[in-house]
């Protein structure tokens, strides 16, 4: 299966090149380039690709508010790209819907990887280090009262399935989920696709941010309570 991808960056040569990185693979086809935040929205609404690669700082419409338009509109999944490494732009990033966060100065090799990774559904950033960051960041600046989800949201979950949502929130993979649980790894996959398709998450990542922001983990708690 070919993996279609659109091009966001107002930087032609940073856009043409990776473009052309892209375009090498077998498996990946670029099936459009934009040099703002609108256009890009507009492609993807126009071509449906699989993934799309958004350049925070953007013109007309910036990378963040592009990816929270793309990804409430469409399945297309988002790889953000800066030259700053910053935690507010990782943070507002993920919570806007990215599933990927890479630095313009990512190798060829890293880039295609990450491409791949995204479209087949999982997250670039690894759970455990999006838990730490989520934890560091809003405990210092409030940032989950400030997009704050209701607590209330968490009733369409089971009991089994909050307890796995918290686990999740921690950053755990299934083997350690479902050590804790003492289920097997088939079940804990199954809990998993519950809490994500119940609360219209996209991935790992965004279970970890709805457990920090609905409350069931306060900013502070050690990771094993």
């Amino acid at each position: 299966m070919t993996i279609r991808v659109v091009v966001a960056d107002d930087q032609e040569l940073v856009r043409s090149g990776f473009a052309m990185i892209l375009d090498a693979q077998e498996d990946i086809e670029v099936v459009a380039e934009a040099g703002d935040g609108a256009a890009a929205v507009e492609a993807v609404a126009r071509l449906a690709p699989d993934v799309v690669l958004l350049d925070i700082r953007m013109p007309v419409l910036d990378g963040i508010e592009a990816c929270r338009t793309i990804s409430a509109r469409s399945s297309c999944r988002t790889v953000m790209l800066t030259t700053f490494d910053s935690d507010e732009y990782v943070y507002e990033a993920l919570h806007a819907g990215a599933s990927g966060f890479l630095l313009k100065d990512v190798r060829r090799d890293d880039l295609v990887h990450a491409v791949r990774v995204v479209a087949a559904g999982e997250s670039l950033l690894a759970p455990s280090v999006a838990r730490r960051l989520i934890e560091e960041y809003t405990a210092v600046t409030g940032a989950a009262a400030r997009h704050g989800l209701r607590a209330e949201r968490l009733e369409v979950l089971t009991a089994r399935e909050r307890e796995t949502l918290l686990h999740l929130g921690r950053g755990l993979s299934n083997a350690e989920i479902a050590a804790s649980l003492v289920v097997s790894e088939h079940t804990v996959k199954t809990h998993v696709g519950n809490v994500l398709a119940k609360l219209g998450l996209r991935d790992r990542i965004q279970a970890v941010i709805c457990a920090y922001e609905t409350g069931l983990i306060a900013a502070g708690t050690p990771s094993g309570e």
